[in-house]
């Protein structure tokens, strides 16, 4: 079997834990490919790494090769082929989402020069820590040898959410759903697209009827659904979040089915209006060997474009607060 070299940050928190076990198994990759686990924690945290390490081994799974576990960042992105960015400051009580993303700022611009230097040229970035389209902005920055189109950030469990709530309000099955975008950023201003999906090959508009709810409780719903789940439980999303990480991966590596398109927050190469080089969220195929292209030509009518360029400016105002920190 060939190896490929996984790293994982943040890799004692709840969302990693919820990843790690189902990446030793052979779910994510196959059941042909061994995979090295390289996980990072900050050094306080390394005890409770090592427990993880311990249960991954007694996973006694054929295609994991071997665990490592460092707090250095160089050690966990060596030859790393393919990178989950999931650690991160949480936001604390108080705090506004500016001040989170510059207490952020620095572990993802150390990340990034690490990455540049020994990772592998053929990685896969995605960054699911918040926020993290504008985390993944200044990682990519900081890996300059590292082609923009190998970093990703995680707009994934949004689209998971959007294609939930729209089969269970029209009564069909999740597999029904496609073509489902989320425009612009992973925070409360995204925008959810039912203008372009489709339920079992139909337009949402035609099969749900109800144009108020699509158009305003639907967005709110999606928007604001991490903070629902905090509420609920107490805590961040972390099952669904580690699940969609892995869907996105796993979406990154194989070919779209033709016909329709996956979503991710990728660079912008100035489609839809979109300012070059903000990572937003766009319709994209895949082509199989992990390159993709963003999907154009989508019309948006005026409610649907107010909402892009809501997204779009919250996004470019997040730039220009890690302004310094994004060399080149």
């Amino acid at each position: 079997m060939s190896v490929i070299r996984v790293a994982v940050t943040g890799a004692a928190g709840n969302v990693a834990y919820a990843m790690l076990g189902r990446l030793a198994s052979g779910e994510v990759f196959g059941p042909n490919q061994k995979v090295v686990l390289q996980l990072l924690e900050i050094p306080q945290i390394l005890k409770t790494l090592d427990g993880v390490r311990m249960e991954l081994e007694d996973l006694a799974s054929p295609v994991l090769d071997k665990v490592v576990t460092t707090s250095d960042p160089e050690e966990a992105f060596g030859g790393a082929n393919m990178v989950f960015l999931v650690g991160g400051k949480p936001r604390g009580k108080g705090m506004e989402r500016k001040d989170l993303i510059r207490d952020n700022g620095p572990i993802f611009t150390a990340q990034g020069r690490a990455l540049n230097t020994v990772a592998a040229r053929d990685v896969r970035v995605l960054v699911v820590a918040n926020p993290c389209n504008t985390n993944c902005l200044i990682t990519a920055h900081n890996a300059p040898s590292i082609p923009k189109s190998q970093f990703s950030a995680m707009v994934r469990l949004d689209a998971n959410r959007a294609v939930s709530q729209l089969a269970i309000k029209a009564g069909v099955e999740l597999g029904k759903v496609s073509h489902m975008t989320i425009w612009g950023n992973h925070s409360a201003t995204q925008y959810p697209d039912t203008e372009h999906a489709k339920i079992d090959g139909k337009p949402v508009r035609e099969v749900i009827s109800d144009r108020a709810w699509l158009d305003s409780a639907f967005i709110e719903l999606i928007q604001q659904r991490g903070k629902a789940v905090i509420d609920a439980r107490g805590s961040s999303s972390a099952a669904s979040a580690a699940n969609a990480a892995l869907d996105a991966m796993r979406d990154w590596g194989k070919k779209t089915p033709e016909g329709t398109w996956a979503s991710a927050a990728v660079w912008s190469d100035g489609a839809y209006g979109v300012p070059e080089g903000l990572f937003c969220g766009f319709p994209v195929r895949y082509d199989g060997t992990g390159k993709y292209t963003i999907v154009t030509g989508l019309k948006h009518d005026e409610h649907g474009q107010g909402l892009l360029h809501k997204t779009i400016a919250e996004l470019v105002e997040e730039r220009e607060t890690v302004k310094d920190l994004l060399p080149g």
